[in-house]
């Protein structure tokens, strides 16, 4: 190249694209300056070193419209000093000459690309891995906290102080990446910041992670799934209690685990459901011995009415269910009012335990939420 060297087109193509380093141009400009003379296309080699500078541009940081900004202004800066340009004496020498570079500097932009996205696509899996590998630790306790409080600055929480895990499970399983991951991650963070929430999913479930003292997040995340899964009818949301440090989170997770299949067993209407709401249950479970137990002493004399409890218990759920409102519980169950005054009667003459008496009320309706739990009658209490 007579009429200029590289090194000053090069300076000068970098300041032209904002002060990107005329590094990243390596031997591009002596590939333009062969083609315009030889018409031949890049090889195999040279479209590979621009691959590997693409590569390593997004590894390095740099966006990808600066280091196609320098290349384009160092192909434009170079164009009336390329040998085959100024040696051109014939309009069809400068056409031939012409397309061969433009045509080269296509080839070699697109690998540039190729390798910038193909680096991208490398570092977002082994991102997503990591993720996945620390949701998993995280969730199940595993590791040493300062392990763990160090990945967790990454995500953006902090986990020195407490959290609540809400947990949303539907028929068909979330998945990262999803769109409705992707909408409910972008609707937190929008109303929220980037701090001290964490969208992830975790066999099959969508789990939500934020810092207790952020107020509503667990609110907005059963509004933003309830938005993109209206006609879903087995979704259910669960959302744990505020617990503090690693332990808390995995506490609060399982809690939320817990509400969700105490939902789906009930057959509980509610489509959010808090542990804090079926702590009873949850101790109650605990201890199989004892719920069993006050099943069987307080549910037992339904076995020998006519046609065996099956009809009775449903009636006392739906009641439950219903907040202990005659006409709603007829309404679930699909018959006359008067029916469901009978059944309540019954119940009251058979057990001995009166609704209207709020202890004995109170004994009906976690015996009848036990029942459910245990599959009584059908199975042994």
């Amino acid at each position: 190249m007579d009429h200029l060297p590289f090194a000053e087109i090069a300076a000068r193509a970098s300041a032209d694209a904002g002060g990107v380093p005329a590094q990243w141009l390596g031997d591009y400009l002596p590939l333009l300056a062969d083609v315009s003379q030889t018409g031949r296309r890049p090889d195999a080699a040279a479209l590979a070193r621009m691959r590997e500078c693409g590569e390593t541009a997004a590894r390095d940081g740099v966006p990808l419209r600066a280091i196609i900004d320098v290349h384009l202004s160092a192909t434009w800066l170079a164009w009336p000093a390329l040998p085959g340009i100024v040696r051109s004496r014939r309009a069809e020498e400068l056409r031939s000459a012409g397309e061969a570079v433009f045509k080269a500097a296509d080839r070699s932009i697109v690998a540039l690309v190729e390798g910038y996205e193909a680096a991208q696509r490398l570092m977002i899996r082994r991102e997503e891995a990591q993720r996945r590998e620390f949701i998993d630790d995280l969730l199940h306790g595993r590791r040493d906290v300062g392990t763990l409080a160090e990945q967790a600055e990454r995500f953006g929480l902090r986990l020195a102080g407490a959290h609540v895990v809400a947990i949303a499970e539907a028929e068909q399983p979330f998945f990262d990446g999803g769109p409705v991951s992707r909408h409910v991650e972008a609707s937190l963070l929008s109303r929220f910041g980037l701090r001290d929430i964490l969208i992830a999913t975790k066999e099959g479930l969508l789990v939500c992670i934020s810092s207790g003292y952020v107020k509503g997040v667990s609110e907005a995340f059963g509004s933003a799934v309830q938005e993109m899964m209206k006609g879903d009818r087995l979704l259910r949301i669960g959302v744990g209690r505020n617990h503090h440090g690693l332990g808390g989170v995995v506490r609060s997770f399982e809690e939320a685990r817990s509400v969700v299949s105490f939902a789906h067993r009930l057959e509980l209407p509610e489509r959010i459901l808090h542990a804090s709401d079926l702590l009873v249950l949850q101790v109650l479970v605990r201890d199989n011995a004892a719920i069993s137990e006050l099943v069987e002493a307080v549910l037992g004399p339904l076995r020998t009415a006519r046609g065996g409890p099956g009809a009775l218990l449903e009636t006392l759920f739906a009641y439950f269910a219903a907040q202990g409102v005659a006409t709603a519980t007829a309404r679930r169950l699909h018959i006359g009012v008067r029916t469901v005054a009978y059944r309540l009667q019954r119940i009251r003459e058979l057990t001995g335990y009166d609704l209207n008496n709020p202890i004995q009320r109170h004994a009906l309706e976690t015996a009848t939420l036990g029942a459910r739990l245990l599959g009584w009658p059908e199975q042994p209490s």
